[in-house]
């Protein structure tokens, strides 16, 4: 059989006032296609996988490969939704016979609903679909019911059913490496369109859901998202392979440094083999900080790590329930700087309690730290998340109102108008860039590391 599995998350720019965001390709590949791909691989089933942002005419693209096809699968976000129901409609009037998966976040936390939503969809798969995409297409084959398959919902003719329950995989080490070669023609790590570390760039994954319980996030709040990680053996492969053909590769795990003892026996290894790649942490706490792993990061080849700092008010950070001081962060900021790392501070506004004050030490204490990138946006209450269901019981959101919400004044979800929230972020980001002493600062560290990429791609974001 042959399969079509798109991604209909993009990147975005910087988020402005006027709300107009441009999708581009992604920094990194849609790992969770990557695995699937691999899976129906494994028996003997062809793959494509399109980047829907990544094309120039992606609607023209898929049409054209439809004929050849026996599924689609589609990779949903909640913030993309209504791109996959746009998708969704165009390839059920090219072939009304055509079975339409799909799959993502979005499906994990609204595996029925997500079918109402997308009525062109025939299957919704719920939480991880490496294993369950084999016996979907078994299904589709016709030697396996739809009913007898764990963690999907599906379409029959006068509704829509469930199949057996969710089964979470406990055995990372059980997973296939993900199927790269299926991305190999897109361009990813480019922002602006320039390289911010060495290309070629792919992602990897070393574990999956997070042990800690911040109040906005989501990640906490659905079983399949129990945390779990991969041996440092196996992770120490897949690099190995990976360090063949790339020149970067992005950790993606919600918090890459939470088990030191395993942090340390990967970085060991790493220092031993000696790999020509450079290692990129996309998210990592601040209360990891520690000298000793951070040389050993350091002679590993790490280039980049970024921070969820989110707010320079330590009452703020009580209240998201972070779990990390102010202390914290400038020990791992400037640890950071130490180790000549590139980093990137993320920052939110907007929290029921924060005030004009708490703002202004939040760019106070932005600007005070030695960060290459600080990032600033709004708080939104996301579905799932403690926020959400706080807000729900307390009758300030219906469950009906969507999936993203903005912590607006006007819904008695914060202290300040959505407009006024993009406003604080857009000046907060200009106070942090334009200061005479930032800009002298990473000229000099671009001379010192002997590397100006960074210092490019600011220029054109200017």
């Amino acid at each position: 059989m042959e399969f079509l599995l798109i991604n209909t998350a993009g990147g975005y720019g910087f988020i402005s006032a006027n709300k107009k965001h441009t999708p581009r390709l992604p920094l990194s590949p849609p790992l969770g296609l990557l695995y699937i791909g691999k899976s129906l691989e494994d028996e003997g089933h062809k793959v494509k996988i399109i980047e829907y942002f990544g094309e120039e005419h992606p609607k023209k693209k898929i049409k054209k490969i439809l004929p050849s096809l026996n599924a689609v699968g589609i990779s949903i976000s909640t913030a993309n939704y209504k791109n996959a129901v746009q998708l969704t409609e165009m390839i059920r009037k090219s072939d009304p016979s055509l079975p339409i998966i799909i799959g993502g976040p979005h499906c994990t936390f609204h595996p029925k609903k997500s079918l109402k939503e997308i009525p062109n969809a025939n299957i919704s798969v719920e939480g991880e679909g490496d294993f369950v995409i084999k016996n979907i297409a078994k299904s589709l084959a016709g030697k396996l019911k739809l009913s007898e398959i764990s963690g999907i919902h599906y379409r029959t003719k006068n509704s829509i059913k469930s199949g057996k329950p969710i089964k979470m995989i406990k055995d990372l080490d059980s997973l296939p490496f993900p199927a790269r070669h299926l991305v190999n023609k897109y361009d990813y790590g480019k922002i602006n369109t320039s390289y911010l570390f060495k290309p070629k760039i792919t992602s990897i994954i070393t574990s999956r859901g997070c042990p800690f319980n911040c109040r906005f996030c989501t990640r906490h709040c659905s079983t399949y998202q129990t945390y779990r990680q991969r041996s440092a053996e196996n992770v120490i492969k897949e690099i190995q392979k990976i360090s063949e053909r790339y020149g970067s590769v992005l950790i993606v795990d919600d918090n890459f440094l939470t088990d030191r003892k395993r942090i340390h026996k990967i970085m060991d290894r790493l220092i031993e083999l000696n790999l020509e790649i450079e290692l990129l942490i996309s998210a990592a706490r601040v209360d990891s900080a520690n000298e000793e792993l951070y040389k050993k990061m350091k002679k590993a080849g790490v280039k980049y790590i970024g921070f969820g700092i989110e707010s320079g008010s330590q009452e703020v950070l009580n209240f998201y329930n972070k779990k990390t001081t102010l202390h914290q962060i400038r020990k791992a900021v400037n640890l950071s700087r130490k180790m000549n790392f590139v980093t990137t501070g993320h920052f939110i506004f907007g929290a029921p309690i924060e005030s004009e004050d708490h703002i202004k030490q939040t760019i106070k204490f932005a600007c005070s730290l030695p960060l290459d990138i600080a990032l600033f946006n709004p708080l939104y209450y996301m579905y799932g998340s403690d926020l959400w269901n706080e807000s729900v019981e307390s009758g300030k959101i219906d469950e009906n109102d969507g999936y993203w919400i903005s912590a607006d004044s006007g819904r008695d979800l914060g202290n300040f108008p959505e407009e006024t929230l993009v406003t604080l972020c857009e000046t907060a980001a200009r106070k942090f860039y334009v200061r005479p002493s930032y800009i002298a600062r990473e000229i000099s560290r671009s001379i010192m590391r002997k590397d100006f990429r960074l210092l490019k791609t600011g220029i054109l974001s200017l």
